[in-house]
């Protein structure tokens, strides 16, 4: 699984960040996260505020920080 923050790695990028890394290993995933700052390829992505959270390339959250609790029922 690929884990993906899209932000220009402000305070609110780097707690979804770890919000999503701690969901992930909550629940024991095998995953890779990549953190994506270039606003170039936010546009691949379709997204135009950020913090984002993407998993294998899908949108899950667009402009907040999701809690942990509501990441893990993403990741599920």
């Amino acid at each position: 699984m690929k884990i993906q923050i899209l932000g220009s790695g402000c305070t609110k990028c780097q707690m979804l960040a770890k919000h999503a890394e701690a969901a992930a290993k909550d629940l024991g995933l095998d995953y890779e996260m990549e953190k994506i700052t270039d606003m170039l390829r936010f546009a691949d992505f379709g997204v135009a505020m950020t913090p984002a959270l993407a998993v294998d390339g899908v949108v899950k959250v667009v402009g907040k920080v999701a809690s942990v609790d509501e990441i893990k029922g993403l990741l599920k």
